[in-house]
């Protein structure tokens, strides 16, 4: 189901957060739940994954994850905003050290000229550091593949963190 390149980096995830024992959770909109089906696609992932949240609309997100409805209001769903809520939604939530949120526009449609289709935020927050790091990414290709590109890049930012130095991201 994940191709190879996908299958390696979440190999190099278990890995080194296993070796810190460190607990993942993953918060995931335009993906829904494909970064976490990629980790647990791997033997051993149990000793890393807790849990993921599917936050597909944007009630989901307030009552699955506390964020903010007026953050959504003012920024939309897909914003830098909302996805740093979301990780740190996904940490309160659970009884995890780091979590990876994502949220952006897969395509074909529901782009505009601000928030054009392959926009995809990601963020990526710890238990012990307030607030979260996120980046925005312009992806191309269609919905498989914008899609496809966010899981690798969400789970390229978990490894490029840092646990315990996140300002060296």
């Amino acid at each position: 189901m994940f191709d190879e390149e996908l299958q390696t980096i979440a190999r190099q995830v278990i890995k080194e957060f296993a070796q810190s024992n460190v607990k993942i959770a993953t918060a995931e909109s335009c993906t829904g739940g494909m970064i976490g089906g990629c980790i647990t696609a791997i033997d051993g992932s149990s000793s890393v994954f807790d849990r993921g949240f599917i936050t597909y609309s944007n009630e989901a997100k307030i009552k699955m994850l506390n964020v903010n409805a007026g953050l959504i209001e003012e920024h939309g769903a897909v914003s830098a905003q909302v996805a740093s809520e979301m990780a740190i939604g996904a940490i309160k939530n659970s009884d995890c050290d780091a979590a990876v949120a994502v949220t952006g526009i897969a395509g074909p449609g529901g782009g505009t000229e601000n928030k054009p289709v392959g926009l995809v935020y990601i963020a990526v927050a710890t238990a012990d550091e307030e607030g979260a790091f996120v980046e925005d990414f312009k992806f191309s290709g269609d919905r498989d593949e914008v899609r496809r590109s966010t899981v690798k890049e969400a789970l390229e930012m978990l490894l490029g963190y840092g646990l315990d130095d996140p300002d060296q991201a």
